[in-house]
């Protein structure tokens, strides 16, 4: 019985290969087109997408043409080829702003890059895109159903950015004095993060990594700029501990403080 069964699934795939490759080889171009979507819409985003690739040109200026670049874009998507399924997308909204499938086409682009963001140890350049395309469509589309979604994205996006950020603060922290002084440019990126993303769940993590950075300045500092560099780390105590009152760094944050403001004092 089981042989019976496996000779007819096999029996299957290969009626199923043949037909596919008559249609690539058929001149009928609404047939093709026909296959193409009933390839779609079995989920055989391959298939069609090999089929579209070739329509797509033909049908320029026809009345299939929106409908096939819109459905070549999403059987991009289909396939988990996000970039590829972008630039489709793009062509499409750029090629009918005001097409049927406009707003899809703009959030499918923007949507498909935010799946293929990498991980933040990696170039950022995909999420950068991403959010470009997210906030077009917010410009575009403000009241859309979609709206909330697409903030929240946005806003996981952006997470990721100064997820990044943070581990390039830590890492010059963490290089010290090493072939410089990587304390100030702990201090520098750290400034930079919170500028860019002020609403950051890292916000006091940044904060604190300056306070420690500046406190590390003091410590390798010259003479003629040591008693600077302690009121900085006391400035920053107060910017750290008037933002995050019972922040959990606070008792860390504390003894740099009282460290700090002690040398201070004996100058006097």
């Amino acid at each position: 019985m089981k042989k019976v069964v496996c000779f007819l699934m096999m029996m299957i795939v290969f009626s199923s290969c043949g037909e596919y490759n008559k249609i690539l080889k058929s001149t009928d171009y609404e047939l093709k087109y026909s296959y193409a979507k009933k390839y779609f819409n079995a989920k055989q985003y391959t298939k069609s997408a090999t089929i579209l690739e070739e329509l797509v040109t033909i049908f320029r200026g026809t009345s299939n043409a929106e409908e096939s670049l819109y459905l070549l874009a999403q059987s991009y998507y289909g396939q988990k080829d996000y970039q590829t399924a972008a630039q489709y997308f793009n062509t499409y909204y750029t090629t009918y702003p005001k097409g049927e499938y406009t707003e899809l086409a703009r959030y499918y682009s923007g949507y498909g890059l935010y799946l293929d963001s990498p991980d933040p140890r990696l170039d950022q350049t995909q999420t950068y895109k991403a959010i470009e395309e997210l906030q077009l469509y917010m410009e575009y589309y403000p009241q859309s159903e979609r709206a909330n979604t697409t903030q929240s994205i946005m806003f996981e996006l952006q997470e990721k950015l100064a997820l990044k950020e943070l581990m390039a603060t830590k890492l010059y922290y963490n290089l010290g004095t090493f072939q410089g002084n990587n304390f100030l440019s702990c201090v520098i990126t750290a400034q930079n993060a919170l500028k860019n993303y002020p609403f950051s769940k890292y916000r006091e993590e940044f904060i604190f990594l300056m306070l420690e950075s500046k406190y590390e300045l003091a410590q390798v500092s010259v003479n003629e700029k040591l008693q600077g560099r302690y009121r900085d780390v006391v400035d920053e105590y107060y910017n750290y501990t008037n933002e995050f009152p019972e922040g959990k760094y606070l008792k860390q944050a504390q003894r740099y403080f009282e460290y700090a403001n002690k040398r201070i004092t004996d100058t006097y």
